[in-house]
Formats: structure tokens, C-alpha cells, sequence
């Protein structure tokens, strides 16, 4: 019955949604306006307890920022054809990991965000989870390194 964790990332544009924002509210926010298909469907297989990267997307910025955890399953938003998950803010990558950093790497070969990069919401293998974690040398509130006030 236990599932295993699963490992997402989340992409967002900092002019709509930022990790300031997120952190924002205790941290807690709905993540809704997924309007793809495939996008909506990775969004329904999370679950409670699944973790998932907080992603600036944008023309200046493509770096993963931080880490936030499903804390509510897939839900109907509104009565319109979307829904949302509900997330809460983990903790800050110690340091936030560009997009071009993350394709020069070689331990990322085959990642999903290269191959579709309009989805926005992403599975990551746990693997890569690891590898980009050790790439920002991990996030707040991983158990790692000190934690700083937020």
C-alpha cells in the first residue's frame, strides 16, 4: 500500500507566480491554471507527500528556486474544466540551478524539461531529483546544511 514519493517540477513565470509569492501565506498555495492535457495529467497522479521543484520559467530566468510538497490531491476548481493541487513551501534551493547549467550536465541526459519544454508540470526521476539537489547544494528544510530564516 505504500506508495512510492514521486518528484515533479512546477513552472512558473516570476511576474505571475514567484517563489517570494509561494513563500509567501505560510507557504501555501493552490497550483491551478494548467490548461494542457498532459500537464493536467501529471498534476492528477500527484499525491499528498510528493515533491516537486519550484521553477522560474520566463525570458530572463530558468532556474529551479526552491521545493514545495502536495499537501491536497487533484481537485475540481471552480466547475471550469481545470483543477489544482494544493502546495506548501519546503524550503529555498541553497542555490537556484539555470536551466543552462542543468543541460550541460551529464548526470541530466533524457530529462523531460529538455525534451517538452512548454509542459509545465514535469515528472523528475529520482535520480535527477538527487542530482539537481546536489547541484544547488540542496534546499531548506532538507535536513542539510543550516537553515535560514525566512
Amino acid at each position: 500500500m505504500g506508495r512510492e514519493k514521486q518528484y515533479w517540477l512546477l513552472k512558473t513565470e516570476p511576474g505571475e507566480w514567484s517563489w517570494e509569492d509561494q513563500s509567501a501565506n505560510g507557504g501555501l498555495s493552490k497550483w491551478d491554471g494548467v490548461r494542457n492535457k498532459q500537464a493536467q495529467k501529471n498534476l492528477k497522479t500527484m499525491r499528498v507527500g510528493d515533491l516537486c521543484f519550484f521553477y522560474h520559467s520566463g525570458p530572463k530566468l530558468r532556474c529551479v528556486v526552491g521545493v514545495v510538497s502536495v499537501v491536497r490531491e487533484w481537485y475540481s476548481d471552480d466547475g471550469d474544466d481545470g483543477g489544482a493541487v494544493d502546495v506548501r513551501a519546503v524550503g529555498e534551493m541553497r542555490r537556484a540551478v539555470d536551466l543552462k547549467e542543468m543541460k550541460g550536465d551529464e548526470g541530466l541526459k533524457g530529462f523531460v524539461l529538455f525534451r517538452q519544454p512548454r509542459l509545465s508540470v514535469v515528472p523528475v526521476g529520482e535520480g535527477l531529483w538527487g542530482r539537481i539537489c546536489e547541484l544547488g547544494g540542496g534546499f531548506g528544510g532538507d535536513g542539510g546544511g543550516e537553515e535560514e530564516e525566512g
